[in-house]
């Protein structure tokens, strides 16, 4: 009878760990799909903006973008992200009170936020045209524009609420009209209006977002509470700390890129700039997309479970399994065939990126491992240790890109960033052990330590070989790493018994 209980629970065990992956893989494989379709839209309105405006229209966006884009850091207190975690703990809570309260206050703290942006900017507006323009011109382009950030604030705390109760059909639906929208918005205007059409056409695409975003949200049914302001900020004060600190450390990374930037143009010119602009692009934008995807779903789903250690500690293995089963087959790749895929989005004049490139991808792997535990601070409402964490951080990786660059250029940045994610990864991996007793499980380290070898393989490959020998050994590490992701994740959730039982049913 023992046996036979033990037997039942083993199973019972091994259906919920499947279930956990699945849910994890479909939720990445999702927002994923919906990252992808993003980036191919936003290729597409570049495009067509520089066409229909020119170089001189693509100017004038970018300096409007750059001027909200700085007051909207400094007003929007990080809520967009910190207020995740307050809705997803409460969710995860199951009290519909405790859910209502925090739905409300997150939405009362995005008016005021967006409320103060708005402010900011209308009465900063001569400052920014003097600043953006170098004269008062567009200081009233700027004043209408003010609107743009009380109406992304508002997008954004309706899109906290969807992915912090976990609507993530709904959340990514909503990105993915909400950009579509926009695209179709913008084309009748620019084409009419030209240069002109510029502000009307960035509050026109701001509101659209919102409306999406409010149609998706308006299903959910939160209860009303009354609550005074004074209790909003007590209740809010969490969200806040959190969000400023997590600004802080957004702040932190872009003043160690502008610096890294500024070194690169003194000792190099402004053509190796440009190298490193495009090699960071691609590893930030097209490889970085596995790691949005995953946060999505990754962030609220410990957030709710934040006060259980061990539950923390299989979710964060769990997702870090997943995520390099996807990515790693994706580096190699990389690693492998980066000149043509240099010479099909730039041209060959940046194929001298490539070096610099073949680093970053092992420091991206080193970087989704040290990232999953990250996110262990953030979901605790750790402020002062995740600020610390970060802010000791962004110094060395400063000065290991500036000895990196002195001493090897571009290669040299490239490999500084692969040492400066290795050192971050032991040190929050320390400090989660000190903290919360985390540790690796075995199936986490198995998977991530053979497709680190992998990766590592193909890095050396790429950097002492070249023709023939590089492909047809290449090819296999790429095939080695496909193999060993598929058969992993067919161990975890039995990916042919789910591909049989669909051809069974049709």
């Amino acid at each position: 009878m023992y046996i036979s209980n033990v037997t039942v629970e083993h199973a019972q065990i091994m259906q919920d760990s499947k279930s956990s992956y699945r849910s994890i893989f479909k939720a990445t494989s999702l927002f994923g799909g919906v990252q992808v379709y993003q980036i191919l839209i936003q290729i597409i309105k570049s495009k067509i903006i520089a066409v229909l405006l020119g170089p001189a229209g693509v100017g004038v966006i970018g300096l409007f973008q750059s001027g909200l884009d700085l007051v909207k850091n400094l007003t929007s207190m990080g809520l967009a992200s910190s207020a995740v975690r307050d809705v997803s703990e409460a969710n995860g809570s199951r009290d519909s009170q405790k859910i209502s309260k925090t739905v409300t206050v997150a939405r009362r703290l995005v008016w005021i936020t967006g409320m103060l942006g708005l402010t900011v900017v209308a009465v900063t507006s001569p400052l920014l045209s003097k600043s953006a323009f170098g004269n008062y011109d567009y200081t009233i382009p700027f004043i209408f524009l003010s609107i743009i950030l009380l109406l992304d604030q508002l997008s954004a705390g309706q899109k906290v609420i969807l992915q912090g109760l976990r609507r993530l059909k709904d959340l990514a639906r909503c990105s993915a009209i909400g950009v579509t929208v926009g695209l179709i918005v913008s084309i009748p205007f620019y084409y009419w209006m030209g240069i002109e059409g510029i502000a009307p056409t960035l509050i026109l695409t701001s509101a659209c977002s919102l409306l999406v975003s409010w149609w998706y949200s308006r299903k959910m049914k939160i209860g009303k509470v009354d609550i005074s302001v004074k209790e909003t900020f007590i209740h809010g004060r969490q969200m806040l700390v959190m969000g400023v600190s997590m600004s802080l450390s957004g702040i932190f990374a872009t003043a160690v890129a502008y610096i890294t930037r500024g070194y690169i143009q003194s000792a190099g010119g402004v053509e190796e700039v440009g190298l490193y602009q495009a090699g960071f692009a691609i590893m930030t934008t097209y490889v970085g997309l596995v790691m949005n995807a995953i946060a999505t779903d990754y962030y609220p789903r410990l957030a709710s479970i934040n006060n259980d250690n061990e539950k923390c500690r299989q979710t964060v293995c769990q997702q870090g399994e997943i995520g390099t089963m996807i990515l790693a087959p994706l580096l190699t790749i990389c690693l492998v065939f980066m000149p043509f895929v240099l010479k099909i989005l730039y041209s060959d004049e940046f194929i001298a990126a490539n070096q610099y490139i073949s680093w970053a991808c092992l420091g991206m792997l080193l970087r989704l491992g040290s990232w999953v535990i990250g996110f262990l601070f953030i979901a605790k409402a750790e402020s002062k240790l995740y600020i610390v964490n970060e802010l000791c951080a962004n110094v060395y990786f400063l000065l290991l890109y500036i000895i990196g660059y002195k001493y090897w250029g571009l290669c040299g940045i490239g490999a500084a960033f692969a040492l400066a994610y290795a050192i971050y990864f032991i040190q929050v991996y320390f400090v989660a052990r000190k903290r919360y007793e985390f540790t690796f499980s075995r199936e986490f380290t198995v998977c991530y330590g053979s497709q680190i070898a992998l990766v590592v393989g193909c890095l050396i490959l790429v950097l002492f070989t070249d023709g023939l020998l590089k492909y047809s050994v290449g090819c296999l590490f790429i095939l080695l790493s496909i193999f060993f992701g598929i058969r992993d994740l067919n161990k975890r959730m039995d990916i042919l018994g789910m591909l049989k039982q669909k051809l069974n049913n049709r």
